[in-house]
């Protein structure tokens, strides 16, 4: 007797055929009933590219809702992709945690649903736990090749950088380090996550897919420099991966490290926040890199925040003021590849 439950249907819905050729601009519809619309839907924007036989990449953004290189990049691109210039299938989703997005927060308004932990998802869950279960099961296991964008949203801001996690399958690992270089970011990182617990990345890499991600800068914001880098990147990715015709453009990068937890300066007192380096400035293991301030009464004393490595500050804070247990700071290591 099987004891194991079947699985639910997903009540997420494409409007457009995955399958059918040409390009089609539609939505991932997922019924959700509310206050103001009783058979209501939550609409994530999709557009399906194919043209032939060929690989299939999964593009994503907004992941987090306060990210926006990434849908900038794929709103654009997927107004400007021609079938006749694909081999294979292109699936642009420019803002996976869609309800996130209109709002301008990392998480979901209606559930607080965190998207990049929320995975494998659940048919029956919350509306972001649901739209999870979707690309778990739906979409990831037709990909080949997945590219989600992200950057710092309002709490982080970055060096930009493309990167992919070491893995233990060392092909795996390769083909998306290949893709890392592809991509052309000024910097590529070999990655460490804080919490790797029910992310997409590792939904997507233990299906065995060739996986890589960003962080391209953020505070919150985008500018002209951090979106010439996606989009550029993006037509790279898809270039080397031969689903674009046309040589990919080499790009300068450095490759970074983040090689153990002692990558992250962690405040453990709330207040003000004095960084004492900039974005890309070397650090000194034992260095202080920043100061927080408390801010209930004047003549007290900073808290200084010192770097537990030797490297270079590749992230830091914003807004001006913390919390005890934000990340004010991130170290990596220059690495020759």
């Amino acid at each position: 007797m099987d004891l194991l439950p079947t699985l639910r249907p997903s009540p997420v819905s494409p409007t457009v055929n995955l399958l059918e050729e040409g390009v089609q601009h539609g939505f991932l519809r997922l019924p959700y009933s509310r206050d103001d619309s009783a058979w209501g839907a939550v609409m994530v924007p999709l557009t399906v590219i194919k043209n032939g036989a060929g690989p299939t990449a999964l593009l994503t953004g907004g992941n987090h809702g306060d990210e926006y290189e990434g849908p900038i990049a794929l709103f654009d691109l997927a107004r400007t992709l021609k079938a006749e210039n694909v081999s294979g299938r292109v699936i642009i989703i420019p803002a996976m945690n869609y309800p996130a997005f209109v709002a301008g927060t990392r998480t979901s308004p209606i559930d607080s649903g965190n998207m990049n932990r929320c995975f494998p998802g659940r048919p029956d869950g919350t509306v972001t736990e649901k739209i999870a279960d979707f690309f778990q099961r739906a979409l990831l296991p037709n990909a080949d090749i997945v590219l989600d964008f992200h950057s710092g949203g309002k709490t982080l801001d970055f060096l930009p950088f493309c990167a992919a996690h070491i893995l233990a399958d060392k092909i795996q690992e390769a083909k998306s380090f290949e893709l890392v270089e592809a991509f052309g970011a000024p910097f590529s990182m070999k990655m460490l996550e804080i919490d790797a617990v029910g992310m997409y990345d590792t939904a997507a890499e233990e299906m065995g897919k060739t996986f890589i991600t960003t962080e391209i800068g953020g505070a919150g914001t985008a500018t002209a420099a951090s979106v010439k880098i996606a989009k550029r990147g993006v037509s790279n990715v898809l270039k080397a991966a031969g689903i674009l015709a046309g040589p990919v453009e080499p790009q300068p990068t450095q490759w970074l490290d983040m090689p153990d937890g002692d990558c992250f300066a962690i405040a453990e007192e709330g207040g003000l926040i004095e960084l004492l380096v900039n974005l890309g400035d070397p650090v000194t293991k034992g260095a202080a890199i920043a100061r927080i301030y408390p801010v209930s009464r004047t003549g007290a004393a900073p808290r200084e925040i010192h770097a537990r490595m030797s490297g270079i500050l590749t992230a830091r804070h914003v807004p001006g003021l913390v919390k005890p247990g934000d990340c004010v700071g991130v170290i990596a290591v220059a690495v020759a590849v």
